[in-house]
């Protein structure tokens, strides 16, 4: 059984890493992908002609053309939860199977929203970029967590997680999530409109989806208090940018925080990133090495349950799962 593995040697350094790579080659023969950039529609049609299975990063799309390109093929696999971008109908259709990895990086992500919440609350690094410039900071006062109000925006794995954090800190919790049961007495389950005029912090954990496509958009940041701050560790899609950076530039809000955006690769915007009451990161809230291992092992498991001709647990369209014993053994 022959596997490409799509991530370029940066991004395999650091989104597989070389436990997740020695058991792949243990179970497979791997082909890597040894270019600095990400493989396009046609570069990764060339790469996996002779492939059974792909494992593949988040910023390698999974387009139509590919899944009747690769008659071979038998199963695309994501070491990421986000296939937005891969085309599932088409590859049911061709019988490919398409799997994801589940959220590996929960507590990853929850302690960088915390890490926001102080830096927002107290002029973290504001300060320090002030000292490593040579200038003398501004003493402000700051906020305490305890006592504050949390608004968390979805309530899943992360909003979960993070809300008991912020309840062991003093934290009062707000959710809104109109999917999700809340049994904690301890939490108020609020719609958005109601939790946006109440939170101090809003953190956005929400699932992209249609539904949620701007769902922070002009009408919801003119309902936050003129001293909260929003976060975001969900997707950009979630976001009005335009509609945010006016909030910003005019102090509407008081500041916010972001590890994602609507640049290339779910990155912050580079425009938004840049505004002083903005604190931003990279997309490094899943990158540390229990959450990106957690990940990547689980490609090894589902590969390997493939190769055995089961269904992994993160699949997606395994009824149409119609390749399964097609691909050539090698």
């Amino acid at each position: 059984m022959k596997v490409l593995l799509t991530h370029t040697p940066q991004a395999r350094a650091q989104y597989y890493g070389a436990r997740a790579l020695s058991d792949l080659q243990a179970i497979a023969e791997v082909k890597l992908h040894d270019a600095n950039d990400a493989l396009d529609a046609a570069g990764l049609i060339a790469a996996a002609r002779d492939v059974d299975i792909i494992v593949a990063d988040r910023l390698t799309a999974g387009p139509r053309e590919i899944f009747s390109a690769l008659p071979a093929l038998r199963a695309f696999v994501r070491c990421a939860v986000d296939i937005r971008n891969v085309d599932v109908a088409a590859a049911s259709a061709a019988g490919v199977l398409v799997t994801r990895a589940g959220p590996g990086f929960i507590q990853s992500v929850a302690e960088l929203a915390l890490g926001f919440m102080v830096d927002l609350s107290r002029g973290v690094s504001r300060a320090t970029a002030d000292y490593h410039a040579g200038r003398k900071p501004e003493i402000i006062m700051g906020r305490q967590l305890a006592g504050s109000r949390l608004g968390i925006i979805g309530y899943g794995s992360i909003g979960r997680y993070l809300a008991d954090i912020a309840k062991v800190l003093g934290m009062k919790v707000l959710v809104a999530d109109p999917y999700a049961t809340v049994s904690d007495a301890d939490i108020l389950h609020l719609p958005l409109d109601d939790l946006l005029v109440r939170a101090d912090y809003v953190v956005c954990l929400a699932v992209a989806n249609e539904e949620t496509e701007n769902l922070i958009g002009p009408a919801a940041l003119a309902r936050m208090q003129p001293h909260a701050f929003f976060i975001n560790l969900s997707r950009g899609n979630l976001v009005d940018e335009a509609a945010l950076s006016t909030a910003l530039r005019e102090n509407r809000i008081a500041g916010a925080a972001m590890d994602v955006g609507r640049a290339l690769d779910q990155m912050p915007s580079p425009d938004l990133a840049k505004l002083p009451n903005v604190i931003a990161t990279p997309h490094i809230g899943g990158l540390t090495p229990p959450a990106i291992e957690s990940q990547a092992l689980e490609t090894v498991r589902q590969v390997e349950q493939i190769i055995a001709g089961d269904i992994p647990a993160g699949a997606v369209n395994g009824e149409q799962w119609k390749r399964r014993a097609s691909g050539a053994q090698r």
